[in-house]
């Protein structure tokens, strides 16, 4: 199924073009809420350091794609399934204080499965001698979600596509 609107038009790769979403495909208001909470509780569990609420987004052999440059063709590391992805909170908390902001949100839904693009403000603090460093990623998180046997609806795999990063001193 299409994401929504996944990727820019101009100067992509190949595949990564804007994409149509038919009126049917569209998520409902209860599935909107149901799919922004998932990106909720990944940032919460992320900056928390909460294990358990950052899994809680994930189907338990959900996949984690990490891109250093959203047009890499290839990514930089690939995390598999909860035991892989529970090593996520604890590799944050080499940084003094995280806070990612989820933004922009889309969706497309097909029965049991769905897409969705979702913005991210990553802010990740560094505190030092001689004050601070945040280094800052604008992510885009292009997922693919399905409901788990209880009919919730989990991440079945997130691609991490940073559009554009800097470090700012604090």
């Amino acid at each position: 199924m299409p994401i929504p609107s996944a990727r820019r038009q101009t100067g992509a790769p190949s595949g990564h073009g804007v994409r149509a979403v038919s009126p049917a495909a569209t998520a409902t208001a209860a599935d909107a809420v149901e799919l922004r909470a998932l990106a909720e509780s990944y940032a919460h569990g992320a900056d928390r350091g909460d294990k358990e609420a950052f899994l809680s987004a994930f189907h338990p052999d959900g996949r984690l794609i990490v891109f250093t440059n959203t047009d890499d063709p290839e990514p930089r590391s690939v995390r598999e399934g909860h035991e892989a992805l529970s090593a996520i909170p604890e590799m944050l908390r080499r940084y003094d204080k995280t806070f990612h902001f989820v933004g922009n949100h889309r969706y497309a839904v097909d029965g049991d499965t769905a897409s969705g693009e979702v913005y991210c403000m990553a802010h990740h603090l560094t505190n030092d001698a001689d004050g601070a460093t945040d280094f800052v990623m604008l992510i885009r998180y292009l997922d693919s979600y399905r409901r788990d046997p209880g009919g919730a609806w989990r991440i079945a795999e997130r691609e991490v596509r940073p559009d554009w990063t800097e470090s700012r001193r604090c």
